[in-house]
């Protein structure tokens, strides 16, 4: 595991609990939370897990989350796993988690869409078919179910976007932000954007906002 500094926060001396963030600098998962932490400019403390060599399975990672997954959130002692519960605890009381009860309502909708019919086509197919070595030879039988189900989602984002500028309201919130990570990386998964543009447009604007991070980014590395 590569341990990096925290991110400097800007903050002014704001007082907030001490993060540590177990992640994978691939994963889309992870990268949600680095790029919402990066535009909170929230100090973090990060540590990299090589999945593929089997950092997220040893004794050390699994007493802190047994399933042996990332991005894992480490406050103050205490573990928080899955991404969108990550996203949602940081975005409280901020700008990208909004006020109105039916607003923050419709921003789960969408994380759940997310996480239940965007991730397992789109992030699967660019996991097994770009990431794995022999990954398609291992996994053919799922890339027609993963193409299928990928364009579908696909498709309601379009449908929506068409008509909206952002997923909730009319400014950028963690419901865009979980849909991004995977969306923006769709074409190493073999997807082809072209026929949605519309979707296309609204990764523009993500790009173009204010302290956005490639997934290439992360805090500077410890000395």
């Amino acid at each position: 595991m590569r341990v990096c500094a925290p991110l400097n926060s800007g903050l002014g001396g704001e007082t907030h609990p001490v993060l540590t963030l177990y992640s994978s600098q691939s994963s889309g998962n992870s990268y949600k939370v680095r790029l919402l932490l990066a535009k909170l400019r929230r100090p973090f403390h990060l540590v990299e897990v090589n999945i593929f060599s089997g950092e997220n399975r040893t004794p050390e990672f699994l007493a802190r989350n047994p399933e042996g997954r990332v991005p894992l959130l480490e406050v103050d002692g205490r573990h928080l796993s899955e991404s969108n519960a990550i996203l949602f605890y940081l975005a409280r009381d901020t700008r990208f988690l909004p006020d109105d009860p039916l607003d923050v309502a419709e921003t789960l909708r969408w994380m759940f869409f997310e996480q239940n019919s965007h991730e397992p086509g789109i992030a699967a197919a660019r996991f097994w078919l770009n990431q794995v070595r022999g990954g398609r030879d291992l996994r053919t039988h799922d890339v027609d179910r993963w193409m299928e189900e990928g364009y579908a989602a696909l498709k309601t984002m379009e449908r929506h976007l068409t008509s909206h500028s952002f997923f909730v309201g009319n400014k950028l919130s963690v419901a865009d932000i979980a849909l991004y990570a995977h969306t923006h990386m769709a074409e190493e998964g073999e997807f082809s954007l072209e026929g949605f543009p519309a979707v296309r447009a609204w990764l523009r604007r993500i790009a173009a906002e204010p302290d956005h991070v490639d997934m290439d980014w992360r805090p500077a590395s410890a000395e």
